[in-house]
């Protein structure tokens, strides 16, 4: 087995330490952060996304193996800078003004990093002007929005109105989320997408920023 399958079999583990071993060792051999990244810690949690959505594992070693992934994104950083590898793209993230839920809005975090998208993570009960501003002061293209309450959805919409009149609406991918939220509710605030999990998340924001 290679040293780059190595990595992405012990990063799907959860194997946190492994990853830690394993990374700088790939690199010694002169594999370059690119490839470690792309097809060892990318590659393994786009399984563990799609084993996430057909539920054959669960949060909990979702949580381990985006744990591992970002031990070894640590260590790559700096030779990503260097080579000068770019992330896909920017999204900005939070559960809406109202909801104090995280888990969705984390897994989504993850499921995206896993795809090599830079994610500001804005919190829980983030107004949908915070949204806005967080979209404009470091040039998102996309902004996701999760909510866990039916009482939280209009929120939804709001950030919608507030991408109009901030005048970014064309620039930005407003994307939503979260149990209640259906794509019928996603038609009527006029967003752009809608997904039932965060694997589809990460794949649409993808498809959005190739």
């Amino acid at each position: 087995m290679s040293i780059v399958a190595e990595i992405s079999t012990a990063m799907q583990k959860g194997k946190a330490k492994q990853v830690k071993e394993l990374v700088p060792k790939a690199l010694e051999e002169g594999i370059s952060a690119k490839v470690i990244l792309e097809e060892g810690l990318l590659a393994g949690m786009n399984i563990v996304g799609e084993k996430f959505k057909n539920n054959e594992v669960f949060v909990p070693e979702v949580l381990v193996a985006a744990r591992a992934m970002n031990a070894g994104t640590e260590i790559l950083k700096p030779y990503m800078t260097e080579a000068g590898v770019e992330p896909l793209g920017k999204a900005c993230l939070g559960t809406v003004k109202g909801d104090l839920h995280d888990i969705g809005k984390n897994l989504v975090r993850m499921m995206l990093e896993g795809k090599g998208i830079e994610v500001i993570d804005l919190g829980v009960d983030v107004a949908p002007e915070t949204f806005v501003k967080a979209a404009i002061d470091n040039n998102c293209s996309i902004i996701a929005c999760s909510a866990l309450l039916t009482t939280t959805m209009p929120a939804m919409g709001e950030v919608v109105e507030q991408a109009k009149a901030a005048g970014i609406r064309d620039k930005v991918k407003i994307m939503v989320g979260g149990a209640p939220v259906t794509d019928k509710f996603r038609e009527a605030i006029g967003a752009d997408a809608y997904t039932p999990d965060a694997a589809t998340a990460a794949a649409v924001a993808a498809s959005f920023l190739a």
